[in-house]
């Protein structure tokens, strides 16, 4: 992936990784558009952070999806990378009656909506040179959280999504790039105070540097979600869960 001179749509782009990511292509001159289903924080982006642009968008729902292709195709023509972000994550009690609410409103969000915004871009994307989807998974897709058992499960099916995408589209001018965050200190879960979730600035510094220095990766892992990454070939898997399975 080039890392400046792109149009990038970036979903989930309000908070969080989503912003963070989009303020730092920014900054290495790109054009960023941010997705987001909050009117107000998307014209609160727009007024503090001049340049960026912003798209009203939810990913559970398909008229949505199909109404901000053409906004955007409308808009930013030129629009090369999309970036998959948006996700939501959330406890479970799998022995309770709300969690099967809990488990079909992840599965909605998070694994049905970046495969229906691949769907929908996709056609676009293959008409772009140097075009590239971003898929964000999670270090939980390789060793569960068990409190977030439907979290987990559907950023390992977006790990085994992306891996098929990418062999599918060998031959085109699409790059398929999975990003695997560690626990990172946002309002996700309720982690931004939590001291042994990565900080944001130094996540995305990371990330952005692997990004700048290995345009042909496949997958972009910091080191602090190398121990999940390789938990199974390291052989510490069960450890692993077993300290996940105290929270």
């Amino acid at each position: 992936m080039k890392t400046t001179g792109n149009t990038i749509l970036i979903t989930g782009g309000t908070s969080g990784i989503g912003l963070g990511l989009a303020l730092r292509f920014q900054q290495a001159g790109n054009k960023v558009i941010v997705a987001g289903r909050r009117k107000d924080l998307l014209d609160k982006i727009a007024t503090e952070h001049p340049g960026i642009g912003t798209l009203v968008l939810d990913v559970t729902d398909p008229t949505s999806i199909a109404q901000a292709l053409k906004t955007v195709t409308r808009t930013h023509p030129e629009v090369n990378v999309l970036i998959n972000n948006a996700g939501i994550q959330l406890p479970e009690n799998l022995l309770e009656a709300d969690s099967l609410r809990v488990a079909e409103d992840t599965v909605t969000t998070n694994l049905l909506g970046p495969i229906r915004m691949v769907n929908a871009f996709l056609p676009y994307l293959l008409n772009k040179d140097d075009a590239v989807v971003i898929n964000v998974s999670s270090g939980l897709a390789f060793v569960p959280l068990p409190i977030t058992a439907t979290y987990n499960a559907t950023k390992a099916a977006i790990h085994s999504f992306t891996e098929s995408l990418r062999v599918q589209l060998a031959d085109t001018s699409v790059q398929v790039i999975e990003l695997v965050p560690p626990a990172v200190r946002t309002t996700l879960m309720g982690q931004q105070d939590n001291e042994q979730a990565m900080p944001l600035e130094d996540f995305l510094t990371e990330a952005v540097s692997l990004l700048q220095t290995q345009p042909d990766a496949k997958e972009i892992l910091v080191e602090n979600v190398k121990f999940l990454r390789h938990a199974t070939a390291n052989g510490t898997y069960d450890d692993v869960l077993a300290m996940f399975s105290n929270y």
